[in-house]
């Protein structure tokens, strides 16, 4: 019996291959409190090393197969998400004690109010966190459906094969990198914090400057 742990990429790709990378892009683009935890940036990228083989080693994943599934997963998830926040996702978020979960609807919303409906659901997959309540938030906030569709399968599938093919392109030019996913794992967790270190940062000073016109 195999013992897996969902939040721990190398575990998922080891045991399930691209069909773990599927039901885990599905599960994080949208499923609110269980997709919260799961990996997203951290399962792509190196599924998509992976998929690069060396002269005395072929690939342990075929990229065609992980390209789709990491597509599938990013935009039916997408969908699911908003279903789920057309139909009782504000009640389910109003009712969780996680915080992090309500810092991360609360700003959702303030992304979809300040950039519109296309350009929010296009930057938001590459926000970690964000991402996954972005969907239920689109749908709670009644976001015409059409229109969200749309975006939202742009953006998933530039994140979802961005980030594919950059593991994909890593792992070719460096030879046995398939080696070293746990540390790589570390290096793309740093990365994908980034966005949130400049979001907070930006927050605290538009707070410095409306309390320093409100002084």
């Amino acid at each position: 019996m195999i013992a897996v742990n969902p939040m721990n990429s190398a575990s998922v790709l080891a045991a399930f291959g691209a069909l773990g990378v599927l039901v885990v892009i599905f599960a994080e683009s949208g499923l609110l409190v269980f997709g919260f935890f799961l990996p997203g940036d951290t399962l792509l990228f190196p599924a998509g090393v992976l998929c690069a083989g060396s002269a005395d080693q072929p690939p342990k994943l075929a990229l065609w197969q992980v390209l789709l599934c990491a597509a599938v997963g990013a935009v039916v998830g997408g969908q699911v998400g908003y279903l789920i926040g057309r139909h009782g996702g504000r009640a389910l978020l109003s009712r969780t004690s996680n915080r992090r979960l309500k810092r991360a609807a609360a700003r959702a919303e303030d992304l979809l109010a300040r950039y519109g409906y296309g350009k929010a659901l296009v930057i938001g997959r590459f926000v970690p966190l964000l991402r996954t309540v972005l969907h239920p938030v689109a749908g709670a906030l009644k976001v015409p459906g059409r229109t969200f569709t749309i975006w939202q399968t742009v953006g998933g599938v530039l994140w979802s094969q961005v980030l594919v093919l950059a593991g994909y392109s890593l792992g070719s030019s460096v030879p046995h990198l398939e080696d070293y996913l746990l540390p790589l794992v570390a290096v793309v967790v740093v990365l994908s914090m980034l966005p949130l270190l400049f979001e907070a940062r930006r927050a605290r000073r538009e707070r410095r400057r409306s309390s320093d016109r409100t002084s």
